[in-house]
């Protein structure tokens, strides 16, 4: 029953996808950095109330609902993500980004829509506007999210925080999906942990400054921030079984302006990933003991700052919620297109709407690479050189299918919750 209703919504897809990517292009030209995205929030709040949703807008800052409520039935979420990133764009397209911003250190930098929620965007303000125009196929409450700032974590629980279920009410069942450099068309799903929590950390070491040309007066930062760089590669290599997993990357080191000065401090930002609870407890105090070992080994003048930037739950999928949507999406897809999604080291704040809401999550991914070169890349084992990731410069989704199969995924998991009208 709900694939034929699926197919009824669907049917005026066709039609909607030239204006449907007009709309992607335009996002992808107009991005907009975390808790800044007021010209996206204004856009859908636009399509939203052009469909007859209640719009609620400045949710968290910049984050927008939209409420279709016909009759009884489940509350079903449905959410993507508006926030771009301080990428300077290389794609070569002709709809690039050449947008720049200030950003929360006062700096102007470039933006692009490098991880690519603008296709996110694209896939609600689609099935939303699908489900809201055929009326008669399904009972209940739909919500459309459009939520700021999950590049740094904080989007979804400042919609929470700001009342979010006390505006559209609370969920029955929360939906996303991501786009991947998966082949364009596929639907990759998994049920229990997805992708791994994130703990962003920001170090500064204290030294003691000093000229270029008499290092023994003081305490080279550049050298302490060496040391610690180095030291803080044994933590998954050499304190973490085979068999456990995490990441620790230092993404960002700043030290000195001057070829002839030796710098007072050294920053560093810290990128740590993890899937477990104790491991995550580890790789942390880990970090803690190896930075201010090496601190103190170094004499430095102050014991280090570490200082907490973002964090990101486990991205984890009720797995009966799981197996229900992966097997609406078999019956809708053709054969060959659903298949299990990896284990992701990347992050999401979505969990953060089922746990609030003490409902079930599925966050699921849909490809968006050009499937003939991410085939023939994964036969001859290039697929990590030759196929551009989420937050490269070079990232693009392609727009078709990328744009019908979000759209289709979406509609397929929010009908086969909501009630078909006339069911009890």
């Amino acid at each position: 029953m709900g694939n034929s209703r699926a197919a009824h919504v669907l049917a005026g897809l066709d039609a909607r996808l030239p204006a449907l990517e007009r709309l992607y292009v335009d996002l992808h030209r107009h991005p907009e950095l975390a808790f800044a995205e007021t010209r996206t929030a204004a856009v859908v709040a636009r399509r939203l109330r052009a469909d007859g949703y209640t719009v609620h807008t400045g949710i968290g800052g910049t984050g927008v609902a939209g409420v279709l409520r016909r009759g009884d039935g489940p509350t079903v979420l449905l959410r993507a993500d508006m926030d771009a990133l301080p990428v300077e764009e290389r794609t070569g397209l002709a709809y690039a980004s050449t947008a720049r911003a200030v950003d929360t250190e006062g700096r102007q930098v470039p933006v692009m829509h490098a991880c690519g929620h603008d296709m996110h965007v694209t896939w609600l303000c689609g099935a939303a506007s699908l489900l809201a125009e055929v009326r008669a196929s399904w009972s209940g409450t739909l919500v459309a999210v459009f939520q700021p700032a999950e590049e740094v974590g904080r989007g979804a629980r400042a919609m929470i925080d700001d009342g979010l279920f006390d505006r559209v009410g609370t969920p029955d069942v929360v939906f996303g999906q991501h786009v991947t450099p998966a082949p364009a068309g596929w639907v990759l799903t998994r049920p229990d942990v997805l992708m791994a929590a994130t703990d962003a950390l920001r170090v500064t070491l204290h030294g003691r400054g000093g000229h270029g040309s008499r290092p023994e007066t003081t305490v080279d930062p550049a050298v302490l921030a060496a040391s610690v760089v180095l030291r803080l590669q044994t933590i998954v290599s050499r304190e973490l079984a085979a068999t456990e997993q995490a990441v620790v990357t230092v993404g960002s080191l700043h030290v000195g302006s001057a070829h002839n000065v030796i710098a007072d401090d050294a920053t560093l930002d810290l990128d740590i990933r993890s899937f477990t609870p104790e491991v995550r407890t580890r790789v942390l105090a880990a970090v803690e003991r190896i930075v201010r070992a090496e601190a103190d080994a170094a004499a430095a003048s102050r014991p280090p700052d570490i200082t907490p930037i973002a964090s990101f739950p486990v991205t984890r999928n009720d797995p009966a919620a799981t197996e229900r949507v992966r097997a609406a999406f078999e019956e809708h897809f053709p054969d060959g297109r659903v298949w299990d999604a990896p284990l992701i080291t990347g992050s999401e704040d979505v969990g953060d709407f089922g746990a609030a809401a003490g409902a079930a999550s599925v966050f699921w991914l849909v490809g968006g690479g050009d499937e003939r070169r991410v085939l023939d890349a994964l036969a001859t084992g290039r697929f990590e050189t030759d196929v551009p990731s989420n937050h490269s410069s070079l990232f693009a989704p392609v727009p078709h299918p990328t744009l019908r199969t979000g759209v289709e995924a979406l509609v397929v998991a929010a009908l086969d919750r909501l009630r078909a009208p006339g069911v009890a």
